[in-house]
């Protein structure tokens, strides 16, 4: 082979090494684009459809605290949207549709709202993103009633439905109401004939019922833990599947007491409408990574939650389970307009 041929291939190996290595150098700068346009959290809401200080407040204040303690969300920002039955805060989170900047509790109640018929929003059409922890109704009386237990209370609510004032808060029909009724109705109470009366929070309702204007309350356990342990009250009875930590260890449940119901309200965290995958990806993400630590778990034990982590496609079948429920028993309660 003559020299003048040996250059020639050299030549054209050489060219041919160049083009490869531009082309892996192309690879590597359209791969480092690509991850540089991947949906970022920056600065953004958690919406909270109630006051400041409530559970749904105090939960969505930990996880905006965890996720930027975690270097996963470094500006969330927490905004109080109560009132209209929780449609101010569906309306805020409507402004920004597709967008994962903003989101917003999920909870029960948003069913409850909509079957009412109080709210023309869906849940439906929100991106549910995960399911976090279940919360749970405990039924309360003073340390005097002469109610000494549940099965006490049934008798009493068979005999005579409408005699006793049962507080509840925040409205007629919400997951505190259906909470308390769920169980009643399976022990055989007409629960369309219960007078129950509604309060603007629990602390009013707790208040009413230590100052003799209620006979019974309906609360979630976080607003009855110092009340239970200064003895001013008695826990009757709590929906949830199993005995909880002091100072309910020795109230039991409803199934405990023969009847087979567990009456828990799931929370969570809703994205707005049109979410994009990607971002539903990352927020995914980011609180299966808070609701593993060792933080996270603590925060929901002090509050006598369960842990109940479900994604979004398992939140979604979950919602139309709770859906069902909730449905037949405030039509039972004759709230729902036929």
């Amino acid at each position: 082979m003559s020299l003048n041929s040996r250059a020639k291939r050299l030549g054209s190996a050489a060219m041919g090494l160049f083009f490869m290595g531009a082309m892996m150098t192309a690879g590597t700068a359209h791969a480092q684009q690509a991850d540089e346009k991947k949906w970022q959290p920056s600065k953004g809401e958690f919406i909270v459809p109630a006051g400041p200080g409530g559970a749904l407040d105090t939960a969505a204040r930990m996880i905006s605290h965890m996720l930027q303690k975690e270097k996963l969300y470094p500006n969330l920002v927490v905004v109080n949207n109560p009132g209209g039955n929780m449609a101010i805060a569906l309306n805020a989170l409507d402004k920004h549709k597709g967008d994962g900047n903003y989101v917003m509790t999920s909870i029960s109640s948003l069913m409850n709202q909509e079957i009412l018929g109080k709210i023309q929003h869906k849940l439906s059409d929100y991106t549910e993103i995960v399911t976090l922890f279940d919360e749970y109704v405990a039924i309360a009386v003073r340390a005097n009633s002469p109610y000494k237990n549940i099965h006490d209370l049934i008798a009493k609510f068979k005999a005579s439905p409408g005699e006793l004032n049962v507080g509840v808060a925040t409205s007629i029909g919400n997951h505190i109401h259906v909470g308390l009724a769920s169980p009643l109705k399976v022990a055989g109470v007409d629960i369309s004939k219960m007078t129950v009366v509604p309060y603007k929070s629990s602390t009013e309702s707790i208040t009413a019922l230590q100052g003799g204007h209620l006979d019974v309350v309906a609360a979630t356990t976080p607003n009855l833990v110092g009340l239970t342990k200064s003895g001013a009250i008695r826990v009757l009875a709590i929906g949830a599947p199993e005995r909880l930590s002091e100072p309910f260890e020795n109230v039991p449940t409803w199934v405990e007491e023969g009847i087979n119901v567990v009456p828990s309200s799931a929370q969570g965290v809703l994205g707005p409408k049109d979410m994009p995958k990607e971002q539903l990806d990352v927020w995914v993400n980011m609180l299966t990574t808070i609701a593993a630590t060792d933080e996270w778990k603590a925060f929901v034990a002090k509050n006598h939650w369960r842990e109940h982590f479900l994604g979004p496609e398992a939140t979604r079948e979950y919602r139309a389970g709770e859906y069902k429920q909730i449905r037949s028993v405030l039509t039972d309660l004759g709230l729902v307009k036929k």
